[in-house]
């Protein structure tokens, strides 16, 4: 049965006290108590360092079994390197993520590309050749050039999803290429409105036996969280 995981990008923020943590609670216990509201969260300062072994355990200890964690690539690979000659650093970078996908708690692998690369079709297919497939993968585009069958075609044949964001300048098409789909909620406010367009096409991905990640932008304020643990709530609803 299809799954919906929701959460934030990133969970340690004193500020959310005490709209999300309570006032009194001390920092280093704030994964689990966010994992007893939430089910996944999106790391982002994999971007800049690798992740170490005993940074890994922690999160591991710190969250139930069927919590998620999405991993945001390294700068290496996507802003570096742009997808070319990655053949040495992406097993390394897999590797310090290893434990996660061992016990069953790593989620997608999201890969964020710079805004001034461009479509490259024979770019993305011949990377995505080197990822092993049991690694879940996602692509957030940031030039509107990717935005064509073209590159759906290589995502689909490869099984890997394509990272629905909606910020304030650029909202990618909301079209699914994997088993899965990845969502980045990354306005500050959402509508009424908004909000009832999200949980319906969350719903209908769940109907049609997708799994669906979708993480919240994080702010200094707990709206993010609120808002997480507000689409867990309503999609939970019959």
């Amino acid at each position: 049965m299809a799954q919906l995981f929701a959460g934030t990008s990133g969970w340690a923020y004193p500020s959310w006290r005490p709209d999300f943590y309570p006032e009194k609670l001390a920092q280093k216990k704030f994964l689990s108590y966010y994992a007893t509201k939430l089910n996944t969260v999106e790391v982002n300062f994999t971007f800049r360092q690798l992740v170490k072994e005993t940074t890994v355990q922690n999160w591991m200890q710190e969250s139930p079994a069927h919590f998620k964690f999405g991993i945001k690539a390294h700068q290496v690979i996507t802003h570096i390197k742009r997808l070319k000659g990655t053949q040495d650093f992406v097993p390394r970078f897999l590797q310090t993520i290893e434990p996660l996908a061992a016990t069953g708690k790593l989620g997608p692998v999201l890969f964020q590309l710079p805004p001034n690369l461009k479509a490259d079709a024979p770019l993305l297919k011949d990377f995505l050749a080197t990822m092993p497939r049991t690694v879940p993968t996602a692509f957030e585009f940031r030039h509107d050039s990717w935005f064509s069958d073209a590159t759906w075609d290589v995502l689909r044949s490869c099984n890997a999803a394509l990272c629905v964001a909606e910020t304030e300048s650029l909202t990618t098409p909301d079209v699914a290429t994997a088993p899965f789909v990845y969502y980045r909620f990354r306005k500050p406010t959402y509508s009424g409105d908004e909000r009832t367009s999200m949980i319906d096409r969350v719903r209908q991905h769940l109907a049609e036996g997708r799994d669906v990640f979708a993480y919240f932008k994080h702010e200094e304020t707990a709206a993010g969280a609120v808002y997480a643990v507000d689409l867990l709530g309503e999609v939970s609803k019959k």
